[in-house]
C-alpha cells in the first residue's frame, strides 16, 4: 500500500473530465433558458462596471450577490454535490461570500468605482469582459459545445473572477474581506482543471493572483488622484 504523501491531486479526484463537463450539460439543459437572463446580467454588470458611482456600486453588490447565492444553492449543492464531497462546502462558502457582498457593497457602499491606477482599471473591466464574453465562448473553442459552457451567474468561475474584477475597479481602498472567497475557489478550480489535463488550467488561478497583486500595488500606491477630465495623475 502506498503512502498517504506519494498521492497527488490527479490521485484524489473522483470524477472524469468527461464527468465534470457533462454536469455542466445537465445544468445549463435544466435551467435553459435562465443562461439568457443571466447574460442580460452580465451586460448590466458591464454598464455599472464602466459607469461608476454610489448607487452603481450597491447595485453591483447586489446583483453578484444574489449570483453567489445562486451559484451555491443550484451549482453546488444541487448539482456539483453528486461528483465531490466538498460541494457541500463550497456552497456553504458561496452564501458567506454572498452576504459579504450584500453588507459591504450594498449597505456600505465598499464596491463603488473610485479613482485607481489605468492598470488596475483595466485589468478589471478586463476580468468583467472575460468572465461575462470570454467564458461562455471558451466551451466551444476547446471543441465541448455550446450545452457545456460556463455563464457568469450561473458557473462558478466566470462568477469569481467578474467579482475579482469589480472589486479591482473599487480603486485603492479595497474590502480585502471579499477577495479570499473567490480567489480560494479560483485555485481550488485551477486544480481540479490541472488534475483532469485541462488545457486551460491555468487561467482562473492566474487571473485571481493578478487581481490580488494588483489590488496590493494599488493599495501601497495610496489613493489615486483625479485630474479635470477625469485623468489620473
Amino acid at each position: 500500500m502506498s503512502e498517504w504523501w506519494t498521492y497527488g491531486p490527479r490521485d484524489l479526484l473522483l470524477f472524469s473530465s468527461r464527468t465534470y463537463y457533462r454536469l455542466f450539460e445537465l445544468y445549463n439543459l435544466e435551467w435553459w433558458p435562465l443562461q439568457l437572463a443571466a447574460l442580460g446580467l452580465g451586460a448590466a454588470v458591464l454598464a455599472l462596471g464602466g459607469r461608476g458611482g454610489a448607487r452603481a456600486g450597491r447595485a453591483l453588490a447586489v446583483i453578484v450577490a444574489l449570483c453567489w447565492l445562486w451559484v451555491g444553492w443550484a451549482f453546488h449543492a444541487q448539482r456539483y454535490a453528486s461528483i465531490n464531497l466538498a460541494a457541500g462546502y463550497f456552497a456553504l462558502a458561496f452564501a458567506v461570500q454572498a452576504l459579504l457582498l450584500l453588507w459591504l457593497g450594498g449597505v456600505r457602499g465598499r464596491l463603488a468605482r473610485a479613482p485607481a491606477a489605468r492598470l488596475q482599471q483595466r485589468a478589471g473591466l478586463g476580468l468583467l469582459l472575460l468572465s461575462v464574453l470570454g467564458f461562455p465562448l471558451m466551451a466551444p473553442l476547446l471543441g465541448r459545445g455550446w450545452t457545456q459552457a460556463e455563464v457568469f451567474g450561473m458557473a462558478p468561475d466566470p462568477t469569481a473572477l467578474a467579482t475579482l474584477g469589480i472589486l479591482l475597479l473599487a480603486g485603492g481602498r479595497p474590502a480585502w474581506v471579499l477577495f479570499p472567497i473567490p480567489v480560494a475557489w479560483c485555485l481550488i478550480s485551477g486544480a481540479t482543471l490541472w488534475a483532469m489535463d485541462a488545457p486551460h488550467f491555468v487561467v482562473v488561478p492566474l487571473a485571481a493572483l493578478l487581481a490580488v497583486g494588483l489590488a496590493v500595488i494599488g493599495w501601497l500606491a495610496g489613493p489615486v488622484r483625479q485630474a479635470p477630465g477625469g485623468l489620473q495623475q
